[in-house]
């Protein structure tokens, strides 16, 4: 029988077809596995070059995982926060600029 794993997706707020793997090692990686859809996943793969890119993350280094491992939690909504800027400009956004506080 290969029915699949369906997950309240914490991201989309929608119940998905989850992860067929723990996609990290960690307790982060069990949360994501239990709680984040494949399509929320996909997502934050789309998402992540940007921060490793703006921030030169080493994910070799426990400072460059640790970041990024923060950045996750934020996406996912596991913990409040802003994510962190990226250089990325989005081609497709309109001209309106966002006024820091």
């Amino acid at each position: 029988m290969n029915a699949q794993r369906m997950v309240m997706c914490k991201k989309l707020g929608e119940e998905l077809p989850g992860l067929p793997f723990k996609p990290l090692p960690t307790d982060l990686g069990q949360e994501i596995y239990d709680n984040v859809s494949m399509k929320a996943w996909q997502m934050w793969l789309q998402e992540s070059p940007r921060y490793i890119n703006t921030y030169r993350i080493d994910l070799q280094s426990a400072e460059g995982r640790a970041f990024l491992e923060k950045q996750m939690r934020v996406f996912f909504g596991f913990e409040e926060g802003e994510m962190a800027e990226t250089a990325f400009v989005d081609p497709n956004a309109g001209s309106e600029s966002g006024s820091e506080g």
